[in-house]
């Protein structure tokens, strides 16, 4: 039941990560062009990371991981196309010549990277943060910007368009794979815990957004202590 498993054991820094003070901010109602732009610019990084390694995995020759990954790069959850179509809205038609990530994005690419190498199964953690919390608070934060940002109709929210019909279905056959991946205990446990330390990236990247970098780095890293620790 790794679904299960994975939604009780982040469940903390699921809350935490929503306390953030450009999370709490967005909740409400408070969320600049620019602040936006840059969550945007920086999310592009992140998913063109991931989704990156998951086709490098996906076409490799090991067919263990291959199934790990493959069963869960569902199609329909891509996000860097849709990404890009943000950006062209919001830096123009030579937006890839103009933006460049974070400190606090660099060191979330890197983490992808890094477990891709070494142990490619971690990756389930990285896909489950953000995907599904895509389709689930992504898609209420979407409401929020449209009209906290008041864009113009069809532009600078396609991060959160999905070509899925039955967001509520599909986020069940999603969990039906998750439950299904051949991983053991060791694994599982393993894979909340790196879940749990994406989410300490990805309030590493909303910290410096609200001018709290300082703040992030040190949740950060003691998630990487964390994480050592537990392996």
């Amino acid at each position: 039941m790794l679904a299960k498993e994975l939604k009780t054991g982040t469940k903390k820094s699921h809350t935490a990560a929503e306390n953030t003070k450009f999370i709490a901010s967005f909740l409400g109602g408070v969320v600049s062009e620019e602040n936006y732009r840059e969550l945007i610019k920086d999310f592009y990084f992140v998913y063109s990371a991931i989704e990156e390694e998951f086709s490098r995995i996906d076409n490799s020759d090991n067919k263990f991981f291959d199934r790990i990954i493959a069963d869960i790069d569902f199609k329909e959850l891509h996000r860097v196309d849709a990404i890009k179509k943000d950006l062209r809205y919001f830096y123009g038609p030579n937006w890839n010549t103009l933006i460049k990530p974070s400190e606090a994005c660099i060191q979330y690419v890197e983490r992808i990277h890094e477990v891709a190498e070494t142990d490619p199964y971690l990756l389930v953690g990285h896909h489950y943060t953000r995907y599904l919390g895509d389709l689930s608070g992504g898609q209420i934060l979407k409401g929020i910007a449209e009209k906290a940002l008041n864009l113009p109709k069809g532009e600078g929210l396609n991060f959160y368009e999905f070509d899925i019909e039955d967001k509520k279905a599909f986020k069940q056959k999603y969990r039906d794979a998750l439950d299904n991946l051949p991983v053991d205990t060791q694994q599982t446990n393993a894979i909340i815990t790196e879940a749990n330390y994406a989410f300490r990236l990805n309030m590493y990247m909303f910290d410096q957004l609200s001018g709290n970098a300082g703040q992030g780095f040190w949740k950060v890293l003691l998630g990487t202590a964390f994480s050592v620790f537990k392996k």
